[in-house]
């Protein structure tokens, strides 16, 4: 007779393949149509609200793999807390304005100059963009208010900023002035900090001698008889057109050196240096003297009828160079700043484009860097340089265009950090205290950088943004800057758009009277400037978190890429505590950027580059989901077409298994054939002991956003566990019983308890897949619609038992060593399959002794065998193949296993090697077990 019938085998319309690329679209679609995402805020109305706030990317290009990393990474935030009972919003965003996209606007539409219209291209060019990666995301399996985005182009996100600012001026950080700013001469506009890359760059090094006038000299060194030169040193000789003073350490001593009449000044510890490097042989100095000592006095400037004074600063270091800095209060921070201590002359003789204006003298209308050459050029001839070379160093560039910048002073508008007796930079030290940093570095880099950063320039030279609510007074052009204007623009601009500015006159934009703030004029006029991006996207919290109600303020989590502690998170950060005075986030989450398999950036150069898109075409979403989820992303994230291969072989393993348990569930059902948990199968007890362990351990994992070590928790599960242990044991019972015998139902029941929980735990991650296997498991009543709409399984108290897992730690170490020795009786082909042995086992240690000899119907069960004899000694085991228990193994001390060929007749039905076969007449070729179960079916 043809058993085969009477075999349980698993039935399930779940495919072995997953078919990816195909089946995902269809899903994303049904999720669109039936708007999951909105039944799952109706459903989850009334619960605790968790809230990650979207930073927006930007409208410009596709998305790639560092933007898909981060949509993905918040996915599943989201979909976990939705599933353990929060309310939990997603809102996408876009930042729409800025530089990158007036440029690309301007490329397609040659020629065009006119405001209004250049602002509408952009809008379109934006919007374009947003569809695009809008239709990526939503390809990945985000869920999302995708429909709702906030869009920092619209009118109301674009009038709360105006709100916004209103609030920053009332409070006194708004204002306006001539000081030196990063400026990218090629996009001709300010910078921010945020804005800054750096990079290695060549620049000239030079040494160049400024004469003294000998009237203002101290004593010590007025005694020279001939010239007296003091030496400094610079990487920038453009900006020695505007240089107005000299600055010396106040502390240092600076040397006198006399060489062939001529005598040289210079910092005694750097002096030996500065002689190598201009060929001078100094000897011993003819005097020294703390820099205090030189403050006031006056040198010649080296190629400008004007001089050059000596002044005190603390930064001059003396880590290269002279001792003597070049300073040019136009052309950096510090020595901004020491122009100001001094009262001197803030000069900037450099346009918008780079190039030199008529202050510079010979030098005028030269780009900057072909000035460099010509300045050293002059300096040679006249004798004032000592000494030129290349350097190559971190020098600040241009986040767009990629370029080298300048810093070049020019009227700006700043919002203040360090004005009034609380500061936003001292409040912001104190805010980001009470913030939670993934990882805990995350306090320190945005510290620093805090700690370190000069007042915000907010304003830019550009068309495409939101407007600075300026007006000038055309009588005596001083600026009026008032919280009331604002507002009443902010008003105008929230019923008509940003454009308003544009299109509008001044009189209609402004309130009825409204007045100069200096002389009372009414004939005003309009700023052109308009505002960094960075304030645009900075006050996301509350163009988002205030407007929309199923949102709330402040944040509970931000999750971007770790350069944003000098980005987006630093700029919310002083926005929000310049509006309300406190952090928008309780927690702050960053993650590393995408590199190759060798830590390399991607690059076309390269040929390193994978895309989202091709992923999805090829491997499918999923697979790149698994990528997210497998590394860790507090360090950068590597990708290859390796890794991602391995990904998929991680990602058949879990397939498989979910295929396995739902096939051998197929005929259970949950409210009908359920086992009470006392009267379950002790291996099934254990399983979901284990699984309430799991569900913990997994529930921890997200709770702590370690992705990665779900992942590998679920997938080593899967692969161990599971498959090679549990699922592997249980087949003789699922195939070989009767499908309603209690032992199978007891597994049954621990199998499809595992398969619900196993469904849900990978769903934040393995979407696609857990969605169409919930979509084959039976349920205990009308199944929902998505694996969405479940919730966090929690394990019943009655599962939880650490003895039994313990006690199970120990009978899995004992199937192992069993099997090792088993799989060399199969290599010396005592055996063929391990239903064919006789594990004869000796085991001196008493407690283990005796539950082998209990429950031995168990470990041959658990070791697949047809027959295990307890031996009483060593030398007393039969065996064709002994092998040790490993001497690693704390639980089987001195165990040791032997195998032979097992007695007794194969059953036909099972395969097992038993005495009892043939005892059935009815069934000569079957064990009784299996004749019983029949006999059954037979009925």
């Amino acid at each position: 007779m043809d058993y085969k019938s009477t075999i349980n085998l698993p039935v399930t319309d779940f495919p072995m393949k997953g078919n990816l690329q195909q089946r995902e679209p269809a899903m994303v679609e049904r999720w669109q149509s039936t708007d999951l995402y909105g039944q799952l805020q109706t459903r989850a109305q009334g619960r605790p609200r968790f809230v990650l706030h979207d930073g927006p990317p930007y409208a410009n290009g596709d998305i790639h793999l560092g933007t898909a990393l981060n949509k993905v990474l918040k996915d599943f935030v989201v979909k976990f807390k939705q599933l353990a009972g929060f309310q939990a919003p997603y809102v996408p965003g876009w930042d729409c304005h800025g530089l990158p996209i007036e440029l690309k606007t301007m490329e397609e539409n040659k020629g065009l100059t006119d405001p209004a219209t250049i602002r509408k291209r952009c809008r379109e060019y934006a919007q374009r963009f947003i569809d695009k990666q809008r239709t990526d995301f939503i390809r990945l399996g985000v869920l999302g208010d995708w429909q709702n985005p906030y869009l920092t182009m619209s009118a109301t996100y674009e009038a709360t900023q105006l709100d916004v600012f209103a609030t920053l001026v009332e409070r006194g950080l708004v204002f306006r002035e001539l000081k030196p700013i990063h400026w990218c001469p090629r996009c001709e506009t300010a910078l921010a900090e945020a804005e800054i890359e750096y990079e290695d760059h060549a620049s000239p090094s030079v040494f160049v001698r400024f004469e003294a006038r000998k009237e203002t000299l101290p004593g010590e060194f007025a005694a020279v008889a001939g010239p007296v030169y003091f030496v400094i040193w610079t990487t920038t000789p453009w900006t020695l057109p505007g240089n107005v003073a000299i600055a010396f350490h106040p502390e240092h001593a600076y040397a006198l050196y006399e060489v062939a009449g001529v005598a040289y000044v210079v910092a005694k510890e750097l002096a030996s240096k500065f002689a190598s490097r201009a060929g001078l042989a100094l000897g011993e100095p003819l005097a020294e003297l703390p820099g205090k000592r030189l403050e006031g006095l006056a040198c010649r400037h080296p190629f400008l009828d004007r001089d050059s004074v000596a002044v005190l600063a603390d930064f001059v270091s003396l880590d290269d160079g002279t001792g003597i800095v070049h300073t040019a209060p136009g052309h950096g921070d510090e020595d901004y700043h020491v122009g100001l201590r001094y009262k001197l002359p803030i000069l900037s003789p450099i346009d918008s484009r780079g190039h030199l204006t008529h202050e510079a003298g010979p030098f005028a209308g030269l780009f900057y860097e072909k000035a460099n050459g010509r300045i050293r050029e002059h300096l040679a001839q006249s004798g004032a340089l000592l000494a030129s070379e290349e350097i190559q160093h971190s020098y600040p560039h241009c986040w767009r265009c990629k370029k080298a910048v300048i810093f070049r002073a020019s009227p700006q508008w700043f919002v203040g950090i360090d004005r009034g007796k609380s500061t936003v930079r001292q409040r912001a030290l104190d805010e980001i205290q009470n913030v939670r940093w993934i990882p805990p570095v995350g306090i320190k880099r945005i510290g620093g950088m805090l700690e370190n950063r000069p007042d915000w320039c907010i304003s830019r030279q550009r068309i495409w943004g939101v407007p600075i609510p300026v007006f000038y007074c055309q009588d005596c052009e001083r600026e009026t800057l008032e919280p009331a204007i604002v507002r009443h623009v902010a008003a105008i601009v929230r019923a008509e758009g940003g454009e308003a500015w544009v299109e509008k006159p001044a009189e209609e934009l402004l309130p009825p009277q409204a007045r100069c703030a200096h002389c009372g004029s009414r004939r005003l006029r309009k700023e052109k400037d308009i505002m960094d991006v960075w304030l645009d996207s900075g006050v996301s919290h509350a163009a988002v978190l205030t407007t929309r109600q199923e949102l709330a303020w402040p944040a509970d989590l931000y999750l971007e890429g770790s350069d944003q502690h000098r980005g987006w998170f630093q700029t919310s950060l002083l926005t929000s505590i310049g509006y309300r005075d406190q952090a928008p986030y309780r927690q702050v989450l960053t993650h590393g950027f995408v590199v190759d398999e060798e830590g390399r950036k991607m690059s076309k150069s390269l040929g390193n580059v994978i895309v989202p898109q091709e992923i999805a075409k090829d491997l499918g979403c999923e697979i790149l989901r698994l990528w997210v989820a497998s590394a860790d992303y507090t360090t950068d994230i590597k990708v290859s077409k390796n890794i991602l291969g391995q990904c998929t072989d991680m990602y058949r393993r879990i397939r498989n298994t979910l295929r396995f348990m739902l096939g051998n569930t197929s005929d259970f059902d949950p409210a009908a054939d359920h086992v009470p948990h006392a009267e379950l199968e002790e291996m099934d007890r254990w399983a979901l002991a284990l699984l309430a362990q799991t569900l913990e351990q997994a529930s921890q994992h997200y709770e702590q956003y370690r992705f990665y070590m779900v992942l590998h928790l679920l997938h080593n599960l899967c692969a161990v566990e599971l498959s090679a242990f549990y699922l592997d044991i249980l087949k003789d019972r699922l195939y070989c019983s009767h499908k309603r015998d209690k032992v199978r139902r007891s597994a049954q029941t621990a199998l499809w308890e595992w398969c619900r929980g196993l469904v849900t735990m990978l769903a934040p991650i393995a979407s696609f897949t857990s969605e169409e296997a919930f979509g084959h498991m039976n349920w205990d009543g009308e199944r929902p619609a998505s694996v969405f709409l479940t919730d966090w399984p929690n394990a019943d108290e009655s599962w939880k038992d650490p003895m039994l897992l313990a006690r199970w730690e120990r009978i899995s170490a004992f199937k192992r060593a069993a099997s090792k020795a088993l799989e060399a009786a199969r290599e010396k082909k005592v055996i063929g399959s391990s239903l064919e042995a006789r594990l004869s086992v000796y085991v001196p240690d008493d407690a283990l002794r005796l539950d082998i000899d209990r429950n031995r119907k168990l470990y041959e069960e658990v070791c697949i065998v047809s027959r295990l004899a307890l031996a009483d000694a060593a030398d007393q085991m039969t065996h064709d193949v002994r092998l040790a228990a490993p001497e690693s193994s704390e639980f089987l001390p001195g165990v040791l296993f032997g195998v032979t060929e097992a007695s007794g007749t194969r059953c036909e039905r099972c395969w097992k090697h038993l005495k009892d076969v043939g005892q059935n007449a009815g069934h000569p070729g079957l064990c009784a077990r299996c004749a019983d179960v029949v006999t059954r079916i037979q009925g």
